[in-house]
């Protein structure tokens, strides 16, 4: 993948906010971005989408339309969910800016997650990501446009990664993606529901508990396998002698 930072946008509803998110990316230097669900199919190339974009119609040409977000988190090392309200379990939440110098120091591919204009991010969705950005904004009115939100986030990264002067970063060290951990997650929920740990009549919060462990560990491809071949001896062992 060319570029280390992915704009995924959540069951969005109005096609002016794809363009002009497009168009907020663009001006900042990032290329990728990914639809998840939207209202309508063909939302990249509907005339609103493509006027607000104003110039970033490339952005639109390249996008990718995804089913789940577990797809969209497909080469992702550390997901960014955006939420105004924090959530009372789930990843960390931080400021853009704090966050950013430290990741910026790193080597991950970034994923920001942005959710639909009417009710942002599931809680789902919000615990498959590593951590929670809440942009700042004055106590009385703390509503922002969702282009408007990806517009923030990409300055915010851009100026982590030191503005247009600093070399490009690049993301070459392995880290399991957001699609492995999720089938990682799937593995062990299976197989901890076959040994009796897991009562899938009353999970509570023990999957998504999960979750946060495997994205806290910031697990590589050789990590996520040897995980996985626990979950299928334990599915093994299970299983009643032929």
């Amino acid at each position: 993948m060319s570029d280390a930072t992915r704009f995924i946008l959540v069951q969005t509803s109005h096609p002016g906010n794809v363009g002009a998110a497009a168009r907020a990316m663009k001006v900042m230097g990032f290329s990728e971005l990914v639809l998840v669900r939207p209202r309508f199919a063909d939302v990249l190339v509907q005339e609103e989408t493509v006027a607000m974009a104003s110039g970033a119609a490339d952005i639109l040409t390249r996008a990718r339309i995804v089913d789940t977000l577990a797809e969209a988190l497909e080469g992702v090392t550390f997901a960014c969910a955006t939420a105004m309200t924090p959530r009372d379990f789930g990843p960390p939440t931080h400021a853009p800016r704090e966050l950013f110098a430290t990741l910026a120091a790193g080597d991950h591919t970034l994923g920001l997650v942005f959710g639909s204009e009417r009710y942002g991010l599931s809680n789902e969705d919000v615990y498959r990501c590593h951590a929670v950005l809440s942009i700042p904004t004055a106590p009385g009115y703390g509503s922002l446009n969702l282009a408007q939100a990806v517009q923030v986030l990409a300055y915010e990264w851009r100026q982590a990664l030191g503005g247009f002067e600093a070399p490009a970063r690049m993301a070459d060290r392995a880290r399991a993606d957001g699609r492995a951990v999720q089938g990682l997650l799937a593995h062990w929920e299976e197989a901890l529901v076959a040994i009796g740990f897991l009562d899938p009549a009353a999970p509570k919060k023990l999957m998504p508990r999960l979750n946060q462990l495997f994205n806290r560990a910031g697990l590589t491809p050789e990590d996520v396998h040897i995980l996985r071949g626990i979950a299928k001896a334990m599915l093994e062992r299970d299983r009643p002698p032929r």
